[in-house]
């Protein structure tokens, strides 16, 4: 009997041969895209079996043949009533009474902004309790970066320890070899340093979303 794992699999491999016409990197995507999409379901919804969750994405051929149609392979292979509606990255939308794809609770800005403007809040509001509500906000906006639709888990994970890990790494780093707090006029550069990477990082982000 296959195990949750197998019919996952299954599943992914199929759509991947469906989709054999499409460039390697974009099928890497439209499977990273999928798979991230049962997670969440999966997730979101315990007491579905996964045979649930695969059919409402429904036939690998028919998500196939959307993501061809998008990238101008082809067409899509239904049309007419309860036809598939391609979603974001080539995952169809859903047909009949199927559930749409997840769409994002939270704007994909607003986690970039609470992660790139949480240091200059600790800089502003230097006495208690602004470094307390600064580390507030970046752990907010990792939370909500991490749990976001717009981005791919790689991207996540490369934007949470870009922006929440490495700038407690240098500021500890600083502290330890300058003997001085955040406080102290000596931090300036190492908090300047920190919120070019902090507003590049966010804006990479904000380039590679999803909408």
């Amino acid at each position: 009997m296959k195990t949750s794992a197998d019919l996952v699999r299954d599943y992914l491999s199929a759509v991947g041969r469906e989709a054999s016409a499409l460039p390697a990197d974009r099928r890497q995507e439209l499977l990273a895209d999928l798979a991230e999409h049962i997670e969440v379901a999966r997730a979101e919804r315990p007491d579905a079996s996964p045979a649930e969750i695969l059919a409402e994405l429904g036939d690998p051929r028919t998500i196939a043949a959307t993501a061809l149609a998008e990238a101008g392979h082809g067409t899509a292979g239904a049309t007419g009533a309860g036809a598939w509606t391609a979603g974001p990255a080539g995952i169809p939308a859903g047909d009949g009474g199927a559930p749409p794809a997840r769409r994002g609770k939270v704007h994909p800005l607003v986690p970039l902004l609470m992660l790139t403007l949480s240091l200059p809040f600790m800089m502003v509001f230097s006495a208690q309790p602004g470094p307390l509500f600064g580390v507030l906000f970046r752990l907010v906006g990792a939370v909500l970066l991490c749990t976001s639709v717009h981005w791919t888990a790689v991207q996540k994970t490369t934007g949470v320890l870009l922006t929440a890990v490495l700038p407690s790494v240098l500021f500890a780093t600083w502290n330890l070899s300058n003997g001085t707090s955040q406080e102290d006029g000596a931090a300036l550069l190492p908090n300047l340093v920190v919120f070019a990477l902090l507003a590049g990082v966010a804006a990479w982000l904000w380039r590679v979303r999803r909408v």
